[in-house]
C-alpha cells in the first residue's frame, strides 16, 4: 500500500513534454511511481479531468522575516508554490550584529514595504551569523520548503559599521572579509548572493541600500567565494546605469566562478536601459562563455494603490496629509464628503520626500495613461482604452476625479492598478516571446512576501496559468512550457536537481488543478501580520490539492496539518531512479 496516490489525471511533468494520463504513487516523500497504479494509497485523490504538475519553485522572495514565524507562509504557499528562495536584492537579516537589530528592520521596510513594527514583534533574533540564521529558521517547520541567499546589505554593514552602511568604498582587507563572511553562508547551505544597484531601494530613513554603488571590484571579490565553494547564485537588482557596466562585470564574475549571475530584467520607465538592450547584452555575454540569466515577471509589476495602501494617486495632496493618519473610519468619512473630495481634487502636489525618486510619483500621482481600475475580476493586461485618461476622455470629466471615483468603489476597498514595470506598448507582448524562444531566461520576481502594501505578485504561478496558458486573446503559452519554466527552470539555476519533475525518485512536490476553474480572487488588504502589520493577499479557486514531500499542504484551498517544508542546504543532487512498481 502507498502512502498517496493520484489517481487519474493528466499529468505535466516539468519536463516540457506532452501531457499524459497516469497515477502517481507517492512513498516516504518522494515520488515512487508514475502510470498505471494497482496497488491502493493510505491516501487517494481523485485527479480524473485535473492536472497534475510539479509544485512551483519561486526563486524571487523576501520571507526573510516571515519565515522565522510564519509555518503558512501565505500567500505564496495558496498558490501551488512549494520552494522558495528569499535573501533577494540585498536585503535580509543575517549576519546581524546585536546593535544593528533595528537597523536592519529599518532597510527591509524601506526596501520591500514590510511593516517594521511586525518584523520587530515577529523576529526572536536568535542567530547572529549567517550559518546561525539557517539554524534558527530549521526551528519552524512550514508548509514549504525555503532557500536563502547572503544579502549584501547585511555583510556590508556588518564588516564595515556605519562606513559600510552609507556605501563608503571597502578596503582590499574588508571586501577579503565580507567575501569570507559569504564562504561561510554558501558552506553552510546558502543557494547564493544577492545585492541591489538601484536607488529606488531604500531605507525607511531614505538611504541607499549598502552596496548599491559598490565597485566591480568588490562585487567580484565578494563572488569569489561562490567559486572556492564551488555552487551559488549571484542575485543582482539594478538600474543598469551605462557607467557602471553591470554587464562587463556580470560577464567577467560569471566566466571566472563557472557559475550563474542573474539580474532583474523589466522594461521600466525608470531603467537606462530598453529590455531589448538588456537582452542584447546578455545574449553578448553569453556567447563570450558567461551564464548570465534575465529574471522576467509574468505581469506588469503593478502598484495596486489604495487609500489604505502604501501609495495612491492623491498623497501628496495638502488634504489627504492632513488625515494621513486618522483612524480608517474617520479618513472615509471626511473622503465620502464632497467638500473634503473637490478640495482635495483643487489642490497641486507637495514637493516629493526624495528628489531621485519624483519621477516615479510623477507617475504614482498624475500618469493617468498607464492606470486602470482594478475591478472585482482583476485584468493585469488592459487594454489603453481602458486607462483612467481614456476612461476620463470619454466621459468628458477630469482624470483625477475618475480615479477618486475608483478607489471610493467597494466603500472605500477600491484599487487603482498602475503596470509600472514591464507593460510595453499597452500589452505583455514581449513577455510571452521570450517565454517561447529565450533559454537565457527564467520566471522570477513575484517578491513574495513583500511589498505588503503594494504590490501583489505572489500569485504570479497562478496567473501563468489562468493568464498565459487559459485565457489570452493575443496569444497563449503552451501548458508544457508554462509548466516547466515555473517549476523545473527555476530549481535548476539553483542547483535544486530534486525537483520540479514528476517522476520516480523526485521530491513528491505537486500541485492538483482544476485548470477550468482556476480563478484569481480580487486583491485586498489584511491586518494580519504581527503587531497588527498589513499587507495584500490574494486567493485563488481551483487548486484541488497542494502536496509537499508527499503530505497534503492545501486541500480546496484550505490549510491543512501538514507542515512537512524544510530549510535547503546547498545544491540538491539529482535523484537516483526508483523502479516503477
Amino acid at each position: 500500500m502507498h502512502d498517496l496516490v493520484i489517481r487519474g489525471g493528466t499529468v505535466v511533468d516539468g519536463s516540457g513534454g506532452a501531457p499524459f494520463q497516469a497515477d502517481m504513487a507517492i512513498d516516504g516523500g518522494l515520488i515512487t511511481a508514475v502510470g498505471q497504479i494497482p496497488s491502493p494509497g493510505r491516501e487517494e485523490i481523485d485527479a480524473a479531468g485535473k492536472i497534475v504538475i510539479p509544485g512551483f519553485v519561486d526563486i524571487h522572495t523576501h520571507y526573510d522575516g516571515q519565515a522565522t514565524w510564519d509555518a503558512e507562509m501565505a500567500p505564496s504557499s495558496w498558490h501551488g508554490v512549494t520552494t522558495v528562495v528569499m535573501g533577494n536584492c540585498g536585503v535580509g537579516f543575517a549576519p546581524a550584529a546585536p546593535e544593528r537589530h533595528q537597523w536592519l528592520i529599518g532597510l527591509m521596510e524601506g526596501v520591500e514595504d514590510i511593516p517594521g513594527t511586525a518584523l520587530a514583534e515577529g523576529m526572536t533574533w536568535n542567530w547572529e551569523s549567517f550559518p546561525e540564521y539557517m539554524t534558527a529558521l530549521e526551528k519552524l517547520p512550514r508548509t514549504i520548503d525555503v532557500g536563502c541567499h547572503v544579502p549584501h546589505g547585511a555583510v556590508r554593514a556588518y564588516v564595515m559599521g556605519e562606513r559600510g552602511a552609507r556605501n563608503d568604498a571597502p578596503t582590499e582587507a574588508e571586501i577579503a572579509e565580507m567575501s569570507r563572511i559569504v564562504e561561510e553562508g554558501l558552506r553552510a547551505g546558502a543557494l547564493g548572493f544577492s545585492t541591489s544597484r538601484t536607488v529606488i531601494h531604500k531605507s525607511i530613513d531614505g538611504e541607499l541600500v549598502p552596496g548599491t554603488t559598490a565597485t566591480a571590484e568588490e562585487l567580484i571579490g565578494i563572488g569569489r567565494a561562490m567559486a572556492r565553494v564551488g555552487h551559488g547564485v549571484f542575485e543582482m537588482a539594478s538600474d543598469l546605469n551605462p557607467e557602471w557596466n553591470e554587464f562587463g562585470w556580470m560577464e567577467r564574475l560569471s566566466k571566472e566562478t563557472g557559475l550563474p549571475v542573474t539580474f532583474a530584467m523589466l522594461q521600466s520607465p525608470l531603467k537606462a536601459m530598453h529590455w531589448i538592450e538588456q537582452m542584447r547584452s546578455t545574449a553578448h555575454a553569453n556567447d563570450n562563455g558567461a551564464n548570465v540569466v534575465a529574471q522576467i515577471s509574468l505581469r506588469g509589476t503593478g502598484i495596486l494603490m489604495n487609500w489604505r495602501g502604501t501609495v495612491h494617486p492623491f498623497r501628496l495632496r495638502p488634504s489627504w496629509q492632513a488625515i494621513a493618519d486618522l483612524p480608517w473610519p474617520e479618513q472615509y468619512a471626511r473622503l465620502s464628503d464632497p467638500a473634503f473630495k473637490a478640495q482635495l481634487l483643487a489642490e497641486d502636489n507637495l514637493p516629493p520626500p526624495h528628489p531621485d525618486i519624483a519621477p516615479l510619483l510623477m507617475i504614482v500621482t498624475g500618469g493617468w495613461g498607464m492606470q486602470f481600475k482594478l475591478g472585482t475580476v482583476p485584468n493585469y493586461e488592459p487594454m489603453p482604452e481602458e486607462s483612467i485618461a481614456a476612461v476620463a476622455a470619454a466621459q468628458g470629466r477630469s482624470p483625477q476625479e475618475i480615479a477618486y471615483d475608483m478607489l471610493m468603489a467597494d466603500e472605500g476597498n477600491g484599487f487603482v492598478y498602475l503596470p509600472l514595470l514591464n507593460y510595453a506598448d499597452g500589452n505583455l507582448d514581449f513577455v510571452r516571446d521570450l517565454l517561447l524562444n529565450r533559454d537565457d531566461i527564467v520566471i522570477s520576481l513575484s517578491d513574495g512576501g513583500a511589498h505588503c502594501g503594494t504590490i501583489c505578485d505572489a500569485a504570479s504561478p497562478t496567473f501563468l496559468l489562468q493568464h498565459w496558458v487559459r485565457d489570452r486573446a493575443r496569444g497563449t503559452i503552451p501548458l508544457e512550457l508554462a509548466v516547466r519554466r515555473q517549476c523545473r527552470d527555476t530549481a535548476l539555476l539553483y542547483g535544486l536537481n530534486d525537483r520540479g519533475l514528476l517522476r520516480p525518485g523526485y521530491l513528491a512536490d505537486l500541485n492538483v488543478i482544476d485548470l477550468d476553474a482556476l480563478t484569481l480572487e480580487k486583491p485586498y488588504l489584511a491586518w494580519d501580520l504581527p503587531a497588527g502589520g498589513r499587507r495584500l493577499l490574494q486567493k485563488a479557486r481551483g487548486y484541488v490539492a497542494t502536496v509537499k514531500s508527499g503530505e497534503v499542504t492545501f486541500r480546496g484551498g484550505e490549510l491543512q496539518p501538514a507542515r512537512p517544508g524544510k530549510v535547503i542546504r546547498g545544491p540538491r543532487a539529482e535523484p537516483m531512479a526508483i523502479a516503477a512498481e
